[in-house]
């Protein structure tokens, strides 16, 4: 996992929360990490600006998902016009460190 925190934060038994509710948001979890593996994007280098970069930096540092429909934004004026991203940008999430699309940008695996 690309974040221990994250996924202890789902792995957790949570008694409270429905079986199929924890399978739900592992589902979350997992698809914000790896994203479709059945329709994989094509990642277009230009996209990478360095406003773009420097937004991905920071949600990647701070934790700051919430910056993600920023970075949606900041993607569109670069040119990206990918509905997965974008879509997974503006998501509710949840997003955990390891996001697919930050990682993409920041050029980790």
């Amino acid at each position: 996992m690309a974040s221990a925190d994250a996924a202890a934060m789902y792995f957790t038994y949570k008694p409270w929360l429905r079986r199929d509710d924890r399978i739900a948001s592992l589902c979350h979890l997992l698809r914000c990490m790896f994203g479709n593996p059945f329709r994989p994007v094509a990642f277009d280098p230009s996209w990478r600006t360095s406003t773009v970069v420097a937004l991905a930096g920071g949600v990647y540092a701070d934790r700051a998902f919430d910056r993600l429909p920023i970075l949606a934004d900041a993607l569109q004026d670069a040119g990206c016009e990918n509905e997965d991203i974008l879509a997974h940008c503006r998501g509710s999430g949840p997003h955990a460190r390891g996001c697919w699309v930050v990682d993409m940008l920041l050029g980790k695996s």
